[in-house]
């Protein structure tokens, strides 16, 4: 590269993909102590990521990008500490999801559905989906900088993770840990599949309180008033519960009552669960469409009756209704209520509905046999290993959280009736209906012998083979060169919304079948929300697409924003203006980059005399060791943002708008001067894109080998300690350096110059005074005139100072006349009117003014001499009158400002 080829501007465009290529190309991604690699040494503790892999829906969303984002920042901070850093990539295949999209798809393009186009192709139809989406994911994730080692992607369906789904499964249940059996489940009739409980989101809904009567099956003409949400679920009522206490009905305890329209009898019970204040006290069980109901039942051991069925129309348990949708039957049931009298009253009510979180209808707990996992005792074992310390949660606050989500947790439903996942590993014997578990598909039933077998229709939870993910990913069940070294991994970065989808069952299933904790760090960042904190959503057009975003202000913007914006497990409000304020921050960089590359172009290629440094360099560098003990303690503390943001203050406000600025003027000097400031330039902004590189990795790169190709062909002098690395994603991470006592004094003496030119520029602006005009200034500096007096030069140029008229006196026994003065940290500066004021154009301005309120003053003392003051409520003359009394004073204060 020719000394002048560095461009004016940064041009990302061009930029980033040549980039990416070349960290491929040369293997930068991939670990630096390798398994099966030459040199390798088992005894270096690596740093290991499994990135949460991205379901194969569609395209990637903010949310990617900030978990992409802060995952790629925690490996490139690792690598450049010198430890080998493995991040694994790879996709979800997202059972229900993927599913449902390829049905959507199906149906818009061919109008036809899942069932019509049959199991087998309808798999192959997702395969194609899978490898369209996959590829797009991919690309994506590459184009947010990450540096995954691609070598070794993932995919939850691919055949290694496919043996390591059934091993997992065939050793729970061996252990008696999973099992099949009727339970109360939650049911989609959309996506017809059970769902578990985090699947399933709730949402306040304006309903309705129905009230009506259960009459005594005694002909007695007695009845309890009940009430109910659901008056479809009547029809699968087996009990009328009432609390033990209410002596309102504990006479009809032990009666019989009669299910209105169905006549069924069924007995009134005493239980404890019972609210009395709630509607009228008595409540109806329904055992089968309710899990209070199912628990009160399982008491009681009350009959189960289903009268929904897969797509939630009545049974034939429901009589008259059967077939009919679950919300044409309440209409219909409440209807011949009414006609047979048994109606009390309807009442407005707010419900809680629960809904499908994929396919947003009203889910229904169902009684249905299902494949769980028992997870109290897996769930003794994860308690304990964030009780003990062996995993922590960033922040601590989501320890509380995950304490009590496991200390009341309910099985595991892991079977879904769906085609798209890990099938379960279960054949059934058509001869003696035995049940076959194995981790190879069988031929023959293993207790008769038969060959009449077919497997199991349903596949697992898309949550079973995730669980896996950091051990699998590696190669689990097998003793894989790569499970030996890598696993457990390090770090588990995500959302604190799937802190219990995901984080805790890999904990689970890490101890139980690996005997060890998957990772040692649980980070949490917060959920992406707009720039008003709302939630981002299709339906308020909110939604921030992150590609439109990258290709115009770039991805290094894009992430910047992300990564400072953002504190452990707290949301973060994104808006466009956000990211295009920092894609300044990377043509700040890079123009700060130009000009320190042209400082050692046009300095001295070596010094005459030993180090000669200003105040301005011994500040700057003794700031910039305070800040690499603040960042390195931030990193340490995972506060990546505020290391971040810190970083954005210096480089920004202190080195581009201070330390550049005097080193113009440095640099001008020419010989000994030039060579250091220049020196002193190319170390800065060589530490600074280093610890900028793992937040903005584009644009350091870039510009951190322009700064390598221009110190070396210009002075050994300005080679680092160490030497150039081949390229920044590899350079060693700047770490802390000793401060010495002597640079504090530095410190508070450049701090006191930048006050008082602060000072001067803020008056400056005031008055509106020409940004070049050099204007007079006399500061008393007391104890301090030393200091002022050896920075004078600097003073004057950064706050425009006439050097033929500004003086720095150690005191003064006469303070000037007509004089702006204004005193900062000890110092004090005066500033002659006739400097920063134009005196004809000033009483120009100042005649006008007296002009419009002298016309003031006449139009309201000829008011106030009128009629108006008479006529006029008080308090209104009044208020006219204050008005007059405060244009006077105006006007007397313009006048002697004209004067002066």
């Amino acid at each position: 590269m020719s000394k002048n080829e560095l461009p004016k501007a940064y041009d990302f465009k061009n930029t980033e993909k040549r980039l990416y290529d070349w960290w491929v190309e040369r293997g930068y991604f991939k670990p630096s102590n390798d398994p099966g690699q030459p040199g390798f040494d088992p005894s270096i503790k690596p740093f290991v990521i499994s990135i949460p892999p991205a379901n194969v829906t569609g395209e990637l969303h903010l949310g990617h990008a900030m978990y992409v984002s802060m995952e790629d920042l925690m490996i490139r901070y690792q690598r450049m500490k010198g430890v080998p850093t493995l991040w694994v990539p790879g996709t979800d295949h997202a059972g229900i999801a993927t599913q449902l999209q390829v049905e959507k798809d199906l149906m818009r393009t061919e109008e036809v559905t899942r069932e019509e186009l049959g199991r087998e192709k309808f798999v192959e139809r997702v395969w194609t989906w899978k490898k369209k989406y996959h590829a797009i994911i991919s690309s994506q994730i590459r184009r947010l900088g990450a540096s995954c080692d691609w070598d070794r992607e993932r995919f939850t369906l691919d055949e290694g993770l496919s043996v390591a789904v059934r091993e997992a499964f065939v050793r729970f249940y061996e252990k008696g840990l999973i099992y099949r059996g009727p339970r109360l489940i939650n049911w989609s009739p959309g996506l017809k599949t059970a769902v578990s409980d985090l699947e399933v989101e709730y949402s306040e809904e304006p309903g309705k309180l129905y009230y009506f009567k259960y009459m005594l099956a005694d002909g007695s003409g007695e009845f309890i008033p009940v009430a109910t949400t659901r008056p479809e679920t009547i029809l699968g009522d087996t009990a009328v519960a009432v609390h033990p206490e209410d002596t309102r009905y504990l006479k009809y305890v032990g009666k019989q009552v009669k299910v209105p329209i169905l006549g069924r009898e069924i007995p009134v019970i005493a239980d404890d669960y019972v609210d009395r204040e709630f509607g009228t006290g008595a409540l109806k069980i329904t055992p089968g469409h309710d899990p209070n109901d199912y628990q009160i039942g399982q008491r009681h051991k009350l009959q189960v009756i289903s009268v929904l069925d897969a797509i939630a129309h009545i049974t034939p348990a429901g009589g008259p209704y059967e077939g009919m949708d679950r919300f044409d039957c309440r209409k219909k049931i409440w209807e011949d209520m009414k006609k047979a009298g048994l109606v009390i009253k309807e009442q407005a009510y707010t419900l809680n509905v629960p809904r499908s979180q994929r396919g947003g209808e009203v889910i229904e707990p169902m009684v249905s046999t299902q494949w769980f996992v028992r997870m109290s005792e897996l769930a003794e074992d994860a308690l304990k290993a964030v009780q003990d310390g062996r995993i922590r949660i960033i922040p601590e606050r989501f320890t509380k959280v995950y304490y009590n989500w496991l200390e009341n947790i309910q099985d595991w439903c892991i079977s879904r009736q769906l085609w798209w996942g890990h099938r379960i590993p279960v054949w059934y014997c058509d001869d003696c209906n035995e049940m076959t578990v194995a981790r190879q598909d069988p031929t023959a039933c293993t207790k008769c012998g038969s060959r009449n077998i077919h497997q199991d229709p349903d596949v697992l939870d898309t949550w079973f083979s995730s669980g896996l993910w950091p051990f699998s990913t590696l190669g689990w069940p097998d003793e894989t060169p790569d499970y030996q070294y890598f696993y457990p991994t390090s770090v588990l970065e995500t959302g604190y919304d799937i802190l219990f989808f995901w984080v805790a069952r890999m904990i689970v299933d890490g101890l139980e079948l690996t005997g060890k904790v998957p990772f040692h760090t649980v980070y949490l960042h917060g959920i992406i929300r707009d720039e008003f904190g709302d939630k981002m959503s299709k339906s308020k057009d909110n939604v921030i697409d992150p590609l439109p975003l990258m290709d115009e202000l770039g991805t290094d913007a894009l992430r910047f924003t992300l990564l400072v914006g953002s504190t452990p497990g707290n949301d973060i409000n994104v808006d466009v203006k956000r990211v295009a304020a920092n894609r300044n921050f990377a043509n700040k960089i890079w123009n700060a980059g130009r000009f320190v590359i042209n400082a050692i172009n046009n300095a001295p290629d070596k010094p005459e005399k030993a180090a000669l440094w200003s105040l301005a360099d011994s500040w700057i560098w003794a700031r910039y060791k305070q800040l690499l003990g603040e960042v390195n303690h931030l990193f340490e503390t995972w506060q990546f943002g505020e290391a971040g943001r810190q970083i954005y203050e210096f480089f920004w406000s202190e080195l581009a708008d201070w330390y550049i600025e005097i080193a113009k003027q440095q640099l001008a000097e020419g010989g000994d001067r030039a060579f250091y400031t220049a020196q002193t330039l190319s170390r800065l902004l060589d530490g600074c894109l280093r610890l900028l590189h793992p937040f903005t990795p584009f644009v350091t790169e870039e510009l951190w080998g322009h700064l390598k190709t221009a110190a070396v062909a210009h002075s050994d002098h300005l080679t680092p300690k160490g030497g150039w690395p081949e390229a920044l994603i590899i350079a060693p991470w700047p770490e802390p350096l000793p401060f010495e006592t002597w640079e504090e004094g530095k410190i508070a003496h450049f701090t006191l110059i930048m006050e008082v030119v602060k000072t001067i520029r803020n008056l400056r602006a005031e008055k509106k005074v020409q940004p070049g005009k050099p204007i007079t200034a006399i500061l008393v500096a007391g104890l301090n005139t030393s200091v002022l007096l050896d920075q004078a030069v600097i003073i004057q140029n950064l706050a425009h100072l006439d050097p033929k008229t500004f003086q720095v006196v150690e005191k003064m026994t006469e303070k000037p006349e007509n004089a702006v003065s204004m005193v900062t940290s000890g110092i004090e500066i005066y500033l002659p009117l006739g400097d920063i004021v134009d005196s004809d154009s000033e009483r120009v301005r100042l005649t006008r003014e007296l002009q419009t309120i002298d016309s003031q003053i006449k139009r309201l003392e000829t008011l106030l001499g009128g009629d108006f003051a008479k006529k006029a409520p008080p308090q209104v003359v009044e208020k006219e009158r204050q008005k007059l009394v405060e244009y006077r004073a105006t006007s007397e204060q313009l006048r002697n400002q004209i004067k002066s």
